[in-house]
C-alpha cells in the first residue's frame, strides 16, 4: 500500500503527523510515533513569551556587576553559559533530526514580527525539516479591527519566512472573516501551506473562587466539521499545502480529511489519549479502508469530496444550511 504524499514540499512516508503536545518533548516518543508510521512529528511550542523572557534574563546576568570594577568591563558570559527552554527545545530538534528517519518539524508560537524570529533560523541550523508557525492572537482590544488583525498575521509570516531557507506551515484559527481569502494571502507572504485550525483555549469562570481559570479540554470528533469544510474549499485552490487539525480520534476521522483534499492529517489529542501507539491504529485503518475499496496508493482518493471536484457542491455551501433546517423541521413535525 502505498501511502506516500507531499507536505511543504517534503515527501512523507505517510500522510498521518503528530503534531505538538508536551509528549513530543521526548525522544522515545518521537521514535515510537515515527516507528508505528508517522509521516512526520513536530515538536512542541516555542514561546515567543519564553523567548523575551530568557533574553531579558540574559541581559540582567550580563550586566549585572559589569562597573563593579575595571576587570569585569570585559566579561560578558555568553548565552551558552545559561540553560533556557528555548535552548532545550534547539537541542530536541537536533537529535531527533539524527534519531528519526521521518522529518522533524520545529514549531513556534508568536504574536510580533521583531526580535525572536531568529530563533527559527536557530532550529534550521539544528535540522529542522520545516517550522510550523502558530499565531496565536486573541484581539481582545475593541479598538483592533479585523484588518489589523490581519495584518499583523501576515507581518508575522514574513517574518519568519524570511528568516529561513526551509518551507514554513502556518497555524491559523478560524476566526477570520474570509478564511479562504486569508489562506491564500498567507501562502503569498511565503508560507508553503496552512493548518487549519488552531483551537483557542477559552477561560473558565470559578463560581466558588470567583476567578477566571485556564481550562484544558482535547478536542473531540464532533469538532472536525469546521476545519474539515475549509480543508474541502482550499482543496486545489490554495497554491500551498493543506494540513488538518482538529477531532482527529479514528482512522475514519483521517478518511473524512483526506477526502475533502488534505495533504496532511495531524492528530494530537487521540495521540495524548491513547498513547503513541495510536499512531498504527491510525495509520493501519488507513490502510485497511483503501485496502477494502481496491484502491492502493493514496492520490486516487485525496480531494475525492472536494468543493471542486463534487458535481454538486451545495453540501458546502448555503443550500445544505436550509435543507438541513428544512429536515430538522420536518422531523419534528413527524415526532
Amino acid at each position: 500500500m502505498d501511502l506516500k504524499t507531499r507536505y511543504l514540499g517534503l515527501e512523507l512516508q505517510s500522510p498521518v503527523v503528530a503534531s505538538a503536545s508536551p509528549m513530543n518533548a521526548r525522544l522515545d516518543v518521537l521514535k515510537q510515533l515515527a516507528d508505528c508510521g508517522a509521516g512526520a512529528v513536530v515538536l512542541p511550542s516555542v514561546f515567543e513569551e519564553q523567548i523575551w523572557h530568557e533574553q531579558r534574563i540574559l541581559d540582567q546576568l550580563v550586566e549585572h556587576g559589569t562597573e563593579s570594577y575595571g576587570e569585569a568591563l570585559s566579561y560578558f558570559p555568553t548565552q551558552a553559559a545559561f540553560a533556557f527552554e528555548s535552548s532545550n527545545t534547539i537541542g530536541l530538534v537536533e537529535r531527533a533530526a539524527t534519531a528519526l528517519s521521518v522529518p522533524v518539524i520545529a514549531s513556534i508560537n508568536g504574536t510580533t514580527d521583531t526580535g525572536w524570529t531568529d530563533t527559527a533560523h536557530d532550529m534550521e541550523e539544528a535540522g529542522a525539516a520545516a517550522i510550523e508557525l502558530n499565531v496565536y492572537f486573541l484581539p481582545t482590544d475593541p479598538n483592533v479591527s479585523g484588518s489589523d488583525v490581519e495584518r499583523r498575521t501576515l507581518d508575522v509570516v514574513r517574518a519568519v519566512c524570511d528568516t529561513v531557507k526551509i518551507p514554513v506551515a502556518v497555524k491559523i484559527g478560524p476566526y477570520f472573516s474570509a478564511p479562504a481569502h486569508m489562506s491564500k494571502r498567507i501562502v503569498a507572504a511565503g508560507a508553503k501551506g496552512v493548518v487549519l485550525f488552531n483551537r483557542f483555549y477559552q477561560p473558565e469562570i470559578d463560581p466558588v473562587g470567583l476567578s477566571v481559570t485556564p481550562a484544558l479540554q482535547l478536542s473531540s470528533r464532533y469538532e472536525m466539521r469546521l476545519p474539515l469544510l475549509w480543508i474541502g474549499v482550499l482543496s486545489g485552490r490554495l497554491g500551498g499545502s493543506l494540513a488538518a487539525s482538529t477531532g482527529v480520534e479514528s482512522a475514519e476521522d483521517v478518511v473524512r480529511y483526506l477526502l475533502a483534499g488534505a495533504d496532511v492529517v495531524m492528530s494530537t489529542s487521540a495521540l495524548l489519549r491513547h498513547g503513541p501507539g495510536h499512531m498504527e491504529v491510525l495509520v493501519r485503518g488507513l490502510e485497511d479502508w483503501l485496502a477494502a475499496r481496491g484502491v492502493n496508493h493514496l492520490g486516487a482518493v485525496r480531494g475525492m469530496l472536494a468543493h471542486g471536484a463534487i458535481e454538486d457542491p451545495e453540501g458546502y455551501e448555503r443550500a445544505n444550511y436550509i435543507k438541513v433546517m428544512q429536515s430538522w423541521a420536518k422531523g419534528a413535525d413527524k415526532a
